[in-house]
């Protein structure tokens, strides 16, 4: 198997590539990224290398069809996994069409050039967020209606019917994956977990928005990629797949936990100005990805939260260049 996957030195992608290289020796993964701000070759540089030929990577932007066409051309692959997107809510409201051109025109290219060179299976890496927000009862599943708040979650929401359509129109093996939030290693610190870790290890303020009452669906990223490979490799073309962690925890307890373990005074956080259009609460079911896949997350919330929290405590070589570009 010759799989590409997009956005493979960013967060998700990355663990993903570290996850398809090890689990499965016989494929031979190629990685296109365009390297932007929270594209870092740092996050698989040291670890490919043992991998030789097995491991390709191309510096280029998905919504570049020329770029495309060549790395197709050459590549026969057996399927596409596109993790690329721009993908923090905030950026998105300072400056939306980035999101376009990148979530939306991006996939599309990707989902043309895999068309018309025949590539079996194209998975699409979507997000929980394309569903709005929950009352205070209820998950997600699968034929919840599609609410997007943010430019942010609208380009994803395009992203995912763009996609299915392919798969109605042309008869494309494309299935799509909804996941809830992730942490986890190698993310970027300008997300909650990473963000609250860095600034208290720092012990710089740490800012959470409105009252700290959002309530999340924690995935630990780990748990999220065996999900997608899972789909990848026995879903059912056509359908989607809800990928949640069975974590539910409010912001303002995944801060106190994470000031708790690091030893650090509750008097740092700093309640701010509550985001345009933040939606309260998420929650997945995924019990049709388990029942069909046979897949279950293995990290509960806490403990995970922990071992990240460790992570970046041992890790800081890896980081701390990445807070100035935050």
């Amino acid at each position: 198997m010759r799989i590409l996957v997009t956005g493979g030195c960013g967060f998700i992608g990355s663990n993903f590539v570290r996850l398809l290289l090890t689990a499965r020796p016989g494929w031979i993964v190629e990685n296109v990224d365009a390297l932007t701000y929270a594209g870092n070759p740092a996050n698989l540089t040291e670890f490919v290398r043992p991998f030789g030929a097995r491991y390709v990577f191309h510096k280029a932007d998905i919504a570049d069809v020329a770029a495309m066409e060549v790395i197709f051309t050459k590549g026969n692959y057996d399927a596409v996994v596109n993790f690329a997107a721009e993908s923090h809510v905030d950026r998105s409201i300072s400056g939306p069409l980035a999101f376009i051109q990148t979530n939306v025109t991006g996939t599309g290219v990707l989902l043309d050039a895999a068309r018309r060179h025949k590539v079996r299976r194209f998975l699409q890496i979507g997000t929980d967020e394309v569903y709005g927000s929950l009352g205070p009862t209820g998950r997600f599943t699968e034929q919840s209606p599609l609410q997007p708040s943010s430019p942010y979650s609208a380009s994803k929401t395009s992203a995912d019917l763009l996609a299915l359509a392919h798969f109605h129109t042309f008869k494309q093996e494309v299935l799509v994956t909804r996941c809830s939030n992730n942490y986890g290693p190698y993310q970027f610190p300008e997300k909650l977990i990473p963000l609250m870790i860095t600034n208290a290890l720092a012990d710089l303020p740490l800012p959470v928005y409105g009252d700290g009452l959002n309530v999340r669906d924690w995935i630990h990223v780990h748990d999220h990629n065996e999900a997608a490979l899972a789909v990848l490799e026995n879903g059912r073309a056509g359908e989607v797949y809800n990928i949640g962690g069975d974590g539910e925890m409010t912001n303002i307890e995944v801060v106190k936990l994470i000031l708790a373990e690091l030893g650090k005074p509750e008097s740092l956080i700093k309640y701010v100005t509550d985001r345009l259009g933040h939606d309260r609460r998420y929650a997945i079911d995924s019990s049709k990805t388990q029942s069909e896949l046979g897949w279950k997350p293995r990290h509960r919330p806490q403990q995970g939260i922990r071992e990240t929290i460790a992570w970046y405590v041992e890790n800081r070589a890896w980081w701390e260049p990445l807070r100035k570009k935050s």
